[in-house]
């Protein structure tokens, strides 16, 4: 067997705890380290998962000699101190989504990266889960002919919680960066880059972010991506391909789950199942391991320059919204 990765896991919050539950399904992928702003915060972390070395703050984390990777966790406008900082201690980086708050932040991010030859890769689970392998094989197949339209929604309600992170807009609330973010980054999936055009509306709340909102993307060839995301409102997050020869429909989520069902013309529907490992996370997270033990600086999957390509996007549909963030200004 191959020595283990050594996994540190930056920032304590609940999306970093169901990630180290993820790698409990990779035998290799070894939790060495956790790092919180606080050493209560890590000690508790530590204890929870079993984590034998904990750290109060980030930098102890980033310069810990037993850590080969470090999984960034933090809210949103802290991704892009919290990667620089791993980064310039010598660690790859798997960052959370969104990469950051903005495309400028994320060419930071990639040039030191790219500078410093190290792997670097945004952590949309969704890419790697085996339901969106399938559709990508199908649509890199042609199994429904040209894709022409898609058509997804991501929506729930967190309920009137001002001082939660979803509506705080010094935390990069709003559904956009949230949940609107899988939306797009699919849509750029399916089409193979970026949108030529694009409109967008969206209603700001009590707050100042985006609580609802939707976008309508054309992409090079005429295809197009019909969007809506939310975090006041319960919406279906089903997605639907439609191409010139069928359609591929992903439920009841096309952001999670295994479910999809094919529809190709003159032949019967089929439905697959296809169960992903442990919770998910450990899709993305057998990927990293993958590239690491292979010397590759980023994957093939979800490569760096989409990655920009999707923050190019992000920007661009919140422009006509006015909506910036505090770190931005």
């Amino acid at each position: 067997m191959d020595r283990p990765i050594r996994w540190g896991i930056l920032s304590t919050g609940s999306i970093a705890g169901t990630f180290v539950n993820g790698l409990r399904a990779l035998p290799e992928a070894q939790v060495t380290a956790v790092g919180s702003r606080t050493r209560e915060a890590a000690e508790a972390f530590g204890d929870k998962f079993a984590i034998p070395r904990r750290h109060a703050g980030y930098e102890a984390l980033a310069a810990d000699p037993e850590v080969d990777v470090i999984y960034v966790a933090s809210l949103h406008p802290f991704h892009k101190e919290n990667a620089l900082l791993c980064l310039r201690h010598g660690k790859a980086v798997l960052c959370e989504k969104p990469f950051t708050l903005n495309a400028r932040e994320a060419e930071e991010v990639v040039a030191e990266a790219r500078r410093r030859r190290l792997f670097l890769m945004e952590a949309m689970w969704t890419r790697f889960l085996p339901m969106t392998v399938r559709v990508r094989e199908w649509l890199r197949e042609g199994v429904i002919g040209e894709p022409r339209f898609f058509q997804a929604n991501f929506g729930f309600d967190v309920g009137e919680r001002p001082e939660g992170r979803h509506l705080k807009r010094d935390s990069g609330g709003g559904a956009l960066l949230d949940v609107g973010i899988y939306t797009i980054s699919y849509a750029h999936m399916v089409f193979g880059g970026a949108p030529e055009t694009l409109s967008s509306a969206a209603h700001l709340g009590p707050t100042g972010v985006d609580v609802q909102a939707g976008a309508l993307l054309r992409f090079p060839g005429g295809g197009i991506a019909q969007l809506s995301f939310a975090v006041r409102t319960g919406l279906g997050q089903a997605g639907t391909i439609y191409g010139t020869r069928g359609r591929i429909r992903i439920e009841p989520t096309f952001w999670k789950g295994s479910r999809v069902t094919l529809a190709v013309a003159g032949k019967p529907e089929e439905t697959f199942d296809l169960t992903p490992p442990g919770n998910g996370y450990t899709c993305e997270a057998a990927e990293v391991m993958r590239c690491l033990r292979e010397g590759r600086l980023e994957s093939d999957v979800m490569p760096l320059d989409e990655t920009l390509s999707i923050m190019r996007t992000l920007d661009a549909v919140r422009k006509p919204w006015g909506l910036t963030y505090p770190t931005e200004q």
